[in-house]
C-alpha cells in the first residue's frame, strides 16, 4: 500500500481528461440534419447517462467483491485491493454527477438515492471510533443498535444532521481508510479492526459488508431508471420530453454542478475554512480525483463522448453540436473555457487537504474555483443561445 500522498493510486485514475485536445479531435462526426438534431442530442445524452451508470454499477460490484475478499481474508494486501477498487468505483461515479440537479432519478425529492450514495462530509464519530473516542459510533453502540442491518443503515443516514452519514461511498471510504490524522498520508486504519472473533470487529465487518451491498443496490436502481430496454422508466419519460425541455435539464445539470457544487460546496467551502474535514474524500485523499472526474462528466455531456470502463468509446450528438449550428463563437469560447478549467484543475496541488492550507498552493485552488464558476455562467449563456434559460445559482 502506497501511503505517500503524492504517489498514491488516485493519480492513476483520472478520466484522461488532460488529453482534451485528443478527445475532441478523435470524435467522428455523428450526422443528423438540423431538424432532427435536438432529439438526437437528447437521445445521445440518455445513452451516455445509461452507459455511465452501467459502469458505476459494474465498478461498485467489483468493490463489493474486493470487500468480500478482504473480509474473508483480512490482510494488508486485500485491504489495499479493496481501496484500489473503491478509487476505481469513484472514478466512474464521479462522472455521473453531471446528471443531477433537475429532479431526475438520482435526486428526486421522494425517490432519489443521491444522499444514500454520495452524502458528505461524514462525521466519523457517528459511525465508529475516532481518536480520543474509542467507543463512539453506531458500530460500538450495542445497546441502542443491537443488530446492524441494511434497514438500520438506511434509516440512520442523515438522521438528525446532514453530517450523520451512515451509507454510501464515503461511509465505505471511512471503513477502509479510517480517520486521516496525517499531513503526509491518507487514513491508515489497521487490518486488525476486521479480524474475526471480537464482537465489535464482527459488527464492523458487517457494517462494511452491508454498505458495499447497499451501494450496488442503489446504483442498480439508477441504471434501471435509465435503461432503454425497460418500460415505464425515467429513460422513456426523458426521451419523450419536448427536446427544448430535455435540453434545459441537460444544461441545468452542467451549470449547477459547475457553479454551485464544484465552485461552491466542493471547493470554496474547504478553501475558505482551510479544513480537510470539508473536503469530499478526506479519508482517502481522493478529493482531487473526485473533482477531475466531475469535470470529466461535464466534458462527456458537452462533447458527446464517453470512454467506458471496457475502454470502448461512446460517441453521440451533444450540446456542442447544437451550439456549432447556433453560435460558432460561443462554441469556441466554451471549448476554450473547458480547456482552461481542465488545466486549472490539473494544476491543483495533490493532496487537496494540503492545497487548501499551504499559502503557496492556495492560489491554484482559487483559480480553479473562479474558472469552474465561470463555466457555470457559460452554461446559462448557452441555454439562452439555444432558446431556453436555466438557473445556475440554485441547488
Amino acid at each position: 500500500m502506497h501511503n505517500f500522498k503524492g504517489s498514491s493510486l488516485l493519480l492513476a485514475v483520472f478520466v484522461g481528461i488532460s488529453m482534451l485536445s485528443l478527445i475532441i479531435s478523435c470524435k467522428s462526426e455523428v450526422k443528423s440534419n438540423a431538424n432532427e438534431l435536438p432529439q438526437t442530442v437528447v437521445e445521445g445524452y440518455a445513452a451516455i447517462v445509461f452507459a455511465t451508470y452501467d459502469d458505476a454499477l459494474l465498478t461498485a460490484k467489483n468493490l463489493e467483491s474486493a470487500v468480500s475478499e478482504f473480509l474473508a481474508s483480512p490482510t494488508n494486501e486485500n485491504l489495499s485491493s479493496a481501496k484500489t477498487a473503491w478509487i476505481t468505483a469513484r472514478k466512474y461515479y464521479g462522472q455521473t454527477e453531471v446528471f443531477r440537479f433537475y429532479d431526475g432519478p438520482i435526486d428526486n425529492g421522494e425517490t432519489g438515492v443521491e444522499g444514500l450514495l454520495n452524502a458528505w462530509p461524514l462525521d466519523e464519530v457517528y459511525v465508529d471510533y475516532v481518536d480520543g473516542a474509542p467507543n463512539a459510533g453506531i458500530i460500538n453502540n450495542i445497546t441502542t443498535y443491537p443488530e446492524i442491518t441494511k434497514s438500520l443503515l438506511v434509516a440512520m443516514n442523515e438522521k438528525g444532521g446532514e453530517e450523520n452519514i451512515s451509507c454510501g461511498y464515503h461511509a465505505i471510504e471511512f471503513m477502509l481508510w479510517g480517520q486521516d490524522l496525517s499531513n503526509t498520508t491518507a487514513g491508515t486504519r489497521p487490518v486488525a479492526d476486521f479480524i474475526t472473533g471480537n464482537l465489535i470487529n464482527d459488527r464492523r465487518r458487517t457494517y462494511l459488508e452491508l454498505t458495499a451491498s447497499l451501494l450496488v443496490e442503489h446504483l442498480q436502481q439508477l441504471k434501471d431508471q435509465w435503461n432503454p430496454e425497460i418500460e415505464n422508466n425515467y429513460y422513456k419519460t426523458f426521451v419523450g420530453l419536448a427536446p427544448e425541455i430535455a435540453i434545459q435539464k441537460i444544461l441545468t445539470g452542467m451549470g449547477v454542478l459547475s457553479k454551485v457544487e464544484l465552485a461552491g460546496e466542493r471547493m470554496f467551502t474547504a478553501y475558505d475554512n482551510a479544513n480537510q474535514e470539508d473536503e469530499q474524500s478526506c479519508f482517502s485523499d481522493n478529493t482531487k480525483a473526485d473533482l477531475m472526474n466531475n469535470i470529466g462528466g461535464i466534458m462527456n455531456v458537452f462533447f458527446g463522448m464517453y470512454v467506458r470502463y471496457d475502454k470502448s468509446n461512446l460517441q453521440v450528438n451533444a450540446i456542442a453540436d447544437l451550439l456549432l449550428l447556433k453560435d460558432v463563437t460561443l462554441y469556441k469560447q466554451t471549448e476554450s473555457l473547458i480547456r482552461t478549467c481542465n488545466n486549472e484543475f490539473q494544476n491543483i496541488y495533490q493532496p487537496f487537504d494540503n492545497a487548501i492550507v499551504l499559502a503557496e498552493k492556495r492560489p491554484q485552488v482559487m483559480q480553479a474555483i473562479l474558472s469552474i464558476q465561470q463555466l457555470g455562467d457559460q452554461m446559462a449563456l448557452i441555454a439562452a443561445a439555444l432558446g431556453t434559460s436555466i438557473n445556475v445559482n440554485a441547488n
